[in-house]
């Protein structure tokens, strides 16, 4: 063997190991637990304390780095695809991404209860969810040229300005964990880092996505699940680490045009995930690794299925509107690939016109059967495009469709 070889042979990724901590719960006196569980919160906590990673090298099997560069090439090549077919896929796979990496979390909503929380008129609190966290995947994308603490601040709080808005702007201040009840971290299945270690531990994972030496999925995944480690926030943390990865694949040029729905493929299997996670806390990198690379496969061949479906339904509308190119019945017509559900205001907003020219092509369009009334009466109006609305569940669907 080679030094060479040896080196490799023996490289590894450093685990995450435990400290001791005092647990002082808040409101103990008025508390409402069993007595098993409030003795087992009793007494010292073990949390993580995570590696520093910023100048480790990433040791992977080379099978695991031949998936990450073929995952790689699927990317780019989706992505220049779709870029090139028309501008609406953008929103739309957009919109997918963050639907999906709501879903993750337990968050699911229509397509056409996401739409209307777009309008502000949706009912669906996970609707109005799901649409923040298209805000944080917009912010996400714009401020990928430089991921720092402030633009990684800012993802979050387009995420949770609405809902929870004392979680913003700042690290998080007090002890969270992951399963085991709400009492004490006692029971919990993951305790992350004491909150006196989160800035040091961010401000290293900061430095290591920076790093210009390793391939940019490779990256992108550790980065994803040092971040989950150090769960910097008090809520959010999944959503928000979803959306740094599309970051760092945006920075990384992988994705130029459109947000690949790689949440989605993660969406297939979420035992897998989040089993990934565990492992990358173990010190086995390997299998986030292929997690996200083989949701980068599955959201490629998903992403390409809502393609064809819109371009179809596209191709469809094209032969059942009659009316002169300059028209805006036209641009309506684009508009709702886009955005399949729309009243008259929105319209004339979106595209600079009148709301008398919205409403007349809006009317246009529903003698083409390409958009139906949602509700009744004539006040306060609302259309929905249904065969785009029915490509983007069919989409949820194949997402929730287990391998």
């Amino acid at each position: 063997m080679t030094n060479g070889s040896r080196a490799s042979a023996q490289a590894s990724w450093p685990a995450i190991g435990h400290e001791a901590h005092t647990w002082v719960p808040s409101g103990s006196d008025d508390l409402i637990a069993s007595r098993r569980a409030r003795l087992q919160a009793r007494g010292d906590y073990q949390a993580a304390v995570p590696p520093i990673i910023e100048a480790e090298s990433v040791p992977l099997s080379p099978a695991t780095a031949a998936m990450a560069d073929d995952a790689s090439q699927e990317l780019a090549r989706f992505d220049a695809e779709a870029g090139l077919i028309a501008a609406p896929f953008a929103a739309i796979l957009l919109r997918t991404e963050s639907a999906s990496s709501s879903e993750i979390e337990n968050l699911t909503s229509s397509a056409k209860q996401v739409a209307l929380a777009e309008m502000g008129v949706s009912k669906s609190a996970n609707a109005r969810l799901v649409v923040a966290n298209v805000r944080a995947m917009n912010a996400a994308i714009a401020l990928s040229d430089e991921i720092n603490k402030g633009s990684i601040l800012a993802m979050h709080q387009a995420l949770l300005q609405a809902s929870a808005p004392e979680h913003v702007g700042h690290w998080r201040q007090e002890q969270v964990w992951i399963g085991g009840g709400s009492i004490s971290p006692h029971a919990a299945s993951f305790v992350p880092p004491h909150h006196d270690r989160v800035p040091a531990l961010m401000a290293d994972l900061v430095e290591f996505m920076r790093r210009t030496d390793l391939p940019v999925l490779v990256q992108s995944a550790i980065a994803h699940a040092q971040f989950e480690t150090v769960h910097p926030f008090p809520d959010g943390n999944g959503r928000t680490g979803r959306a740094l990865l599309q970051s760092m694949l945006r920075r990384g040029r992988l994705t130029r045009s459109v947000t690949v729905p790689v949440s989605a493929g993660l969406l297939q299997d979420t035992d897998a995930y989040f089993s990934a996670l565990t492992e990358y806390r173990a010190g086995r990198p390997d299998a986030i690794v292929t997690a996200v690379a083989e949701a980068s496969f599955a959201a490629v061949r998903n992403g390409k299925a809502l393609v064809a479906d819109i371009e179809a339904a596209a191709l469809r509308w094209d032969t059942q509107v009659a009316a002169r190119r300059d028209s805006s019945v036209h641009r309506v017509k684009d508009h709702l690939l886009r955005q399949p559900v729309v009243n008259a205001k929105t319209v004339a907003f979106e595209l600079d016109i009148s709301e008398v020219a919205a409403q007349n092509a809006i009317a246009r369009l529903v003698e083409a059967r390409v958009l139906t009334q949602t509700n009744e009466g004539r006040r306060n109006r609302i259309w929905e495009a249904p065969e785009i609305l029915a490509a983007l569940d069919a989409f949820g669907a194949r997402a929730r469709r287990r391998k």
